[in-house]
């Protein structure tokens, strides 16, 4: 049963916090700490190589396949242009819900805190986050490169022009076996996905009880005020996305979130969407939409379409103003968050993205940097909402577009209302 799965993973994340917490307690040394919490996160590294061993041919079977069935180039462009419009849609409402919840929950008043006049480094590469090196980065060198990077935008770029050119020449005995050889790369991938998210529930308890051991259950506390507000944000974000979606796909979206739940889940424990993504494939393709939209918009999505990356990235900006002291009048905050809007956009094959594009910012709006090492202690709190927040959004940005193209060929049985659903093993 698929909720036999979801039921693993809870228990996973529930004993990961309970074993973190008995070694946190027990173990006074941090040395020691730092040891054991590396003792944890062996088997989450293992499951996590695993995932991004399985997230390039995943993405390239899927999109080249969906591409070279599509009838001509003109689909790819529709598709395109309403995916890049819903993205930049939802990049705008999840940064301004970011700065009106920040401005109105008050999270960083009243810490007063200074700047120190020492150097504060916080470990993060900004040098990467300029308009011509994330421009010229989308387009690859070597699709083996690219591959062996995991870099999805790169692989991105290349599928599309691979799957246009199986489309057009797909009239050619020749190209159509290398059509078929690549549609039934697909339904393998898919089958090694099953193989490997059976070890999520381990993935997920050694991702816990590492950030436990080393943090305890004092940052709830000391974070708390912060860490509340946030969640309180995407709660509302959530509740936007869910409204919205609801508008296009009617009572479906009930079907569609509880489809995702699994996906969703395993993004939250791990704070990986890269861990969601294969599992994300699949149970929206079960949901009923066309597998071209999926191998095009979901990996567009994962580059383009961050809802809660970017609410994280106003959020940060305006509690450190806060901590701080700095006041942001409401015309500097709309600069910024067109400054977010478009630094953002280059943040997909960034490590910690969400949070580099914040220490890059920072300067511009003279925000201390301490600001943002402050923020990085608890990054991996808030990093589990904000990757959860990514993968509901991009589901139903996916099955939305899907609407639109009318591909959503649902049947009476696929996912009924009332009735639990059987994984497919």
């Amino acid at each position: 049963m698929k909720n036999r799965l979801t039921l693993l993973i809870a228990v996973g994340m529930i004993l990961g916090v309970i074993a973190g917490y008995a070694c946190h307690t027990s173990i006074s040394d941090p040395a020691t700490l730092k040891a054991v919490a590396g003792y944890f996160s062996i088997v989450t590294d293992i499951f996590l190589r695993l995932i991004k061993m399985i997230i390039a041919p995943l993405v390239f079977a899927t999109l080249v396949s969906g591409l070279a069935g599509m009838d001509s180039g003109q689909d790819v462009g529709r598709i395109g242009l309403r995916s890049v419009g819903w993205f930049l849609c939802a990049s705008l409402i999840s940064l301004a819900l970011g700065l009106f919840m920040a401005n109105l929950l008050q999270p960083g008043a009243g810490l007063h805190l200074t700047e120190s006049a020492a150097e504060v480094n916080t470990g993060l590469n900004t040098s990467g986050l300029n308009a011509k090196d994330v421009i010229t980065h989308a387009f690859p060198t070597s699709l083996l490169d690219a591959m062996a990077r995991n870099d999805i935008l790169q692989i991105l770029v290349f599928s599309i022009f691979l799957g246009v050119a199986l489309s057009a020449l797909k009239g050619d005995s020749r190209v159509r076996v290398v059509v078929q050889a690549i549609d039934g790369l697909v339904p393998v991938m898919l089958r090694l996905t099953n193989y490997v998210m059976r070890a999520a529930p381990i993935g997920v308890f050694g991702a816990i009880a590492s950030a436990v051991t080393l943090r305890g259950l004092d940052v709830l506390y000391t974070y708390g005020k912060l860490i509340g507000s946030f969640y309180l944000g995407l709660f509302v974000l959530w509740a936007i996305l869910i409204g919205i979606g609801c508008v296009f796909l009617g009572r479906r979206i009930g079907s569609l979130l509880k489809a995702v739940r699994e996906p969703a889940m395993l993004a939250f424990s791990t704070a990986s969407s890269e861990a969601a993504y294969p599992r994300l494939t699949e149970q929206l393709e079960k949901f009923g939409v066309d597998k071209k939209v999926v191998g095009f918009t979901l990996p567009l999505g994962y580059a383009f379409n961050l809802d809660g990356s970017m609410m994280y990235q106003a959020f940060a900006a305006i509690f450190i103003a806060q901590a701080f002291g700095i006041h942001m009048p409401l015309s500097e905050q709309i600069f910024m968050l067109l400054v977010l809007m478009l630094s953002s956009k280059g943040m997909a094959s960034v490590p910690r993205g969400s949070v580099v594009v914040v220490a890059a910012v920072a300067p511009m709006f003279h925000l201390p940097v301490a600001g943002v090492a402050m923020v990085l202690a608890i990054d991996q709190i808030l990093d589990m909402g904000r990757t959860m927040t990514n993968v509901i959004g991009n589901s139903i940005a996916t099955a939305v577009v899907a609407k639109w193209e009318g591909a959503r060929q649902l049947k009476a049985n696929d996912y009924p209302l009332d009735q639990p659903q059987v994984e497919t093993r």
